[in-house]
C-alpha cells in the first residue's frame, strides 16, 4: 500500500475544528508550498533523474554479482528520497508488493499473460499453467503495481457541508468511456456518520431513487477524522479516538468509467459481516472471497447472488469498537473481500455514494445505518404468530381439512397461506371456482376463531388471454403501466406459471393507482389480510425475453459481467436495456421488490385501512420500512436450518428484523428429527412459517396430527 508519507504524496488533513476552525491545513513533505513544489518539480525533475540513472548503474553492477536485484527495484520506486514521480508510461513496479496486497488488475475470464501486461500490469501465474483455465479466486495471477496511473485530487476546498474537490485522470484505464473528471463531495452529516460522494460534475449519471436524509451543514463535534492525499487521490477515514482506519482507499486500483466503477478500502479487521443476500457463515470469509450481488431467482446456496441486495457491511475492530459501510449503488456489483484485509467494490454502473457510521457498537452502526435507509414497519400482531402454507393443498376442501386438523390437535396457529393453488391458471387475481370455490368462506371461518389469512401474488401479469377475457392485463396496458423493450414501443415479454407475462413497472406514476385497482377488486372476492409477494427479482423462466436481448447491447452484454450465475445479467430475468418509467432496467433491476412492497404497501393500507402485511422475496436496503423477507427455497438439510440462523442475524442487521426461513425445509423431505429441531428453532423467528413444496411428504409441514 503506498505510503502517506512519501515525497511525492501531497497530503491535505482534515483539521480539529476547534483548534483550526476549519482551514484547510496542507503538509508537503520538506514543508514547501504546493504551488511552488509544482513549479520547481520540471526544473529538477531531469537533473534528479540523470543523477539517479548514474548511481542506479552502478549499483546495479554490484547487486547483480550479489543477486540482489529485486532490492534495487525497491530502491528505483518512484517517491524515494522526495523524487516527484514525474513519469508518465513507466515499467510497472511489481516484484515487491506483499501478496496480500495484490488487487486485481484482470477480473475477466480470459486472463493471459499478453491481456495483463497490455494494461500495465503485472503478472505471476503458478509454473503449471494448467491453472491458467478457471484461475481460482485467490491470489490474482494480474494484479495492479504501485505506480499504476492514477487519479489526483485539485482544488480542495471548504464548503457548508465539508469538503469538495475534483479528481482528475489523465491517463484513460483499460474500459471505455472512462470518466477522466470527477467531482468529490464530503459532508460531515452527524457526529457519527459520514457521507461521501464520488460523481460525474458534466453528465448526469444514474443515482439510485430512495430517501435518504438532506444535507444540512457540517457538524462541529465529530467521532472520525479524514486524511486526503492528493496523488495517488485517496481518502482515509480514522476514528478520532483509537486513530484506526476505517476506510482507507489507498490503493492503485481506482477505476470510474461509464459501466465499470471499482474502489479499494483496507479494513481494520478480519471481522466484517453482512455484504447480502447470501447464504453462508455470518462471519464473511476474507481470504479471497467474492460476494456477487444482482437480484436472482436462486436456490440459496453459498457463492451464489440471491434474491435481494445490500451492500452494507458492518466491521468489529481488534479493540471492540464497531463500524458500517453503505454503498447506495443498485447497479450489478460484487465484493471482493481479501486477506490484507482489504475490499473491493465493483459495480456496473451508477455513482460511488459512501456513507461511513462510527457506532461504536453494534447496535449503534445499525441505529445509524437506518437513519439513512429508513426503520422497520411494525408488523400486526398476528403476523408474528405462527404460519401455516403448502405448495400444493389440491381444492377447498383439502384446505378446510388441514385447518380443522390443526385445530383437533390443539396447535396454535394464527396464519393459513395459500400458494398458487387457488388461482385459475396461476393467474394473479383470480380464483379457480371449480376447486376453490369455498375459499371465501374458509376464510370467513378463519377471521371467526381470529386467524388470518395471506395468499401469494406474482408480478408477471397473462398476456394471451385476449382483449376483454383478462382485466389486469387490459387495465395495464390501457395505463401505459408495463416494462418496455429496448425500443419503449412494446411490453417485455417473459415467461412464468401463467405462460407469457408483462411485468408491471413500479416506477411509473400511476403504479400504485393500477395495483390498488386489481388488489381492491379481489379484495372484494377473498378477503385476505396480507400479501405475499414472489419471484420479484423479477423472475422470468427465459433469459431475456420471448425473443431474447439486443446482441449489440452494451447494457445486455456489458463489458464486464460480475460473478453471478450462469454470468450474465439477463439469465432467468428481464433483458437490462428494457425501458422503465424511471430510467433503464439496468440501473433499476436490484430495485423491482422494493419497489414492489412499497406499491403493495401503500395498496394494502388503502384497500383495508389497516397496517399491512407483507412478505417479500427480493428486497434492496429500506426494504423493511414496507414488509418483511423469507430467506427462499431452502432444503430439508441440517446445514440449511443452520444457516437460517445466520441469514436471520443478517437481515437483521439490514433493517428487515421480520425475517424467517421455511420451517423443515421447502425442498425435500424432512425427517422427523429434523423437522421437530427445526421447530424449536423456528419458535424463535420473528416470522415463523412451516411451508413445503409440491410433491413432498405431507407430514413434514405439520399438515397432519401426527406430525407434532
Amino acid at each position: 500500500m503506498p505510503s502517506l508519507t512519501k515525497g511525492n504524496k501531497y497530503m491535505f488533513l482534515q483539521p480539529d475544528a476547534e483548534e483550526h476552525h476549519d482551514k484547510v491545513i496542507l503538509k508537503v513533505k520538506g514543508g514547501a508550498n504546493l504551488h511552488a513544489q509544482h513549479n520547481s518539480t520540471r526544473v529538477r525533475c531531469c537533473y534528479r533523474i540523470l543523477c539517479g540513472l548514474l548511481l542506479l548503474l552502478g549499483i546495479a553492477l554490484v547487486a547483480y554479482q550479489l543477486n540482489l536485484m529485486m532490492y534495487v527495484a525497491k530502491f528505483f520506486q518512484p517517491g524515494i528520497w522526495g523524487m516527484p514521480d514525474c513519469q508518465t508510461s513507466t515499467p510497472p513496479v511489481c516484484k515487491l508488493i506483499p501478496i496480500p496486497e495484490r488487487f486485481d488488475c484482470y477480473p475477466e475470464n480470459d486472463l493471459t499473460e499478453e491481456k495483463c501486461t497490455a494494461r500495465g500490469c503485472c503478472w505471476n501465474a503458478p509454473v503449471d499453467d494448467s491453472f491458467l483455465a478457471l484461475p481460482p479466486l485467490d491470489v490474482p495471477y494480474c494484479y495492479y503495481p504501485e505506480n499504476y496511473t492514477p487519479y489526483k485530487m485539485e482544488d480542495l476546498h471548504v464548503t457548508e457541508t465539508g469538503y469538495a474537490a475534483t479528481l482528475r485522470r489523465e491517463v484513460p484505464s483499460y474500459y471505455p468511456r472512462d470518466v477522466m473528471k470527477l467531482a468529490l463531495d464530503v459532508r460531515f452529516e452527524t457526529t457519527s456518520r459520514l457521507h461521501f460522494k464520488v460523481y460525474d460534475p458534466d453528465n448526469k449519471r444514474y443515482e439510485v431513487p430512495i430517501a435518504t436524509p438532506p444535507a444540512g451543514k457540517k457538524v462541529q463535534v465529530r467521532d472520525y477524522n479524514v486524511n486526503f492525499t492528493v496523488v495517488p487521490f485517496s481518502i482515509v477515514i480514522t476514528r478520532k479516538s483509537t486513530g484506526a482506519k476505517i476506510f482507507d482507499t489507498g490503493f492503485p486500483a481506482m477505476i470510474y468509467a461509464d459501466q465499470f466503477l471499482q474502489l479499494s478500502t483496507s479494513l481494520p479487521s478480519h471481522n466484517i459481516y453482512g455484504l447480502g443476500e447470501q447464504t453462508g457463515p455470518l462471519r464473511v470469509n476474507t481470504n479471497w472471497t467474492r460476494i456477487s450481488m444482482w437480484a436472482r431467482d436462486h436456490f440459496p446456496v453459498e457463492h451464489a447472488n440471491l434474491y435481494g441486495v445490500h451492500p452494507f457491511y458492518l466491521g468489529v475492530e481488534d479493540d471492540g469498537n464497531s463500524f458500517g459501510v453503505f454503498l447506495l449503488n443498485s447497479n450489478a456489483m460484487e465484493t471482493i473481500i481479501q486477506p490484507l484485509p482489504a475490499i473491493t467494490f465493483r459495480t456496473l454502473g451508477g455513482i460511488f455514494d459512501f456513507y461511513i457510521f462510527l457506532g461504536p457498537d453494534p447496535g449503534s452502526v445499525v441505529q445509524q445505518y437506518l437513519d439513512v435507509v429508513g426503520r422497520p414497519a411494525m408488523p400486526p400482531y398476528w403476523g408474528l404468530g405462527y404460519h401455516l402454507c403448502r405448495w400444493g393443498y389440491k381444492n377447498s376442501t383439502d384446505l378446510r381439512n388441514i385447518i380443522d386438523r390443526m385445530r383437533k390437535s390443539l396447535i396454535p396457529y394464527d396464519v393459513q397461506w395459500n400458494d398458487i393453488d387457488y388461482m385459475h391458471k396461476s393467474m394473479d387475481f383470480t380464483l379457480d371456482k371449480a376447486r376453490y370455490s369455498e375459499l371465501p368462506d374458509i376464510i370467513q371461518d378463519l377471521h371467526d376463531n381470529d386467524q388470518h389469512y395471506v395468499h401469494i401474488l406474482d408480478p408477471g401479469i397473462s398476456a394471451v388471454q385476449g382483449s376483454g377475457n383478462y382485466p389486469p392485463f387490459d387495465e395495464g396496458m390501457s395505463m401505459d403501466i408495463f416494462i418496455k423493450n429496448s425500443t419503449g414501443n412494446d411490453p417485455i415479454l417473459g415467461k412464468v406459471w401463467p405462460g407469457i407475462v408483462a411485468f408491471p413497472d413500479w416506477t411509473h406514476p400511476r403504479a400504485v393507482e393500477y395495483w390498488t385497482r386489481q388488489i381492491s377488486n379481489f379484495h372484494k372476492t377473498v378477503s385476505f389480510d396480507g400479501l405475499w409477494i414472489d419471484e420479484n427479482e423479477p423472475t422470468s423462466r427465459l433469459d431475456g425475453s420471448t425473443v431474447g436481448c439486443d446482441n449489440s447491447s452494451s447494457l445486455d452484454f456489458p463489458v464486464y459481467t460480475p460473478g453471478v450465475a450462469d454470468n450474465s445479467l439477463q439469465a432467468r430475468t428481464l433483458c437490462p436495456s428494457a425501458k422503465q418509467y424511471a430510467g433503464l432496467h439496468y440501473n433499476l433491476h436490484n430495485l423491482y421488490g422494493l419497489m414492489e412492497m412499497n406499491t403493495t404497501h401503500r395498496a394494502l393500507l388503502s384497500v383495508t385501512g389497516k397496517r399491512p402485511f407483507i412478505i417479500s422475496r427480493s428486497t434492496y436496503s429500506s426494504a423493511g420500512r414496507y414488509g418483511g423477507h423469507w430467506l427462499g427455497d431452502n432444503e430439508s438439510i441440517f446445514k440449511d436450518m443452520y444457516y437460517s440462523i445466520t441469514g436471520i442475524l443478517s437481515f437483521s442487521m439490514f433493517g428487515i428484523p421480520l425475517i424467517g426461513a421455511d420451517i423443515c425445509g421447502f425442498n425435500g423431505n424432512a425427517n422427523e428429527e429434523l423437522c421437530q429441531r427445526w421447530h424449536q428453532l423456528g419458535a424463535f423467528y420473528p416470522f415463523s412459517r412451516n411451508h413445503n413444496s409440491v410433491g413432498m411428504s405431507v407430514s413434514k409441514s405439520l399438515n397432519s396430527a401426527n406430525a407434532v
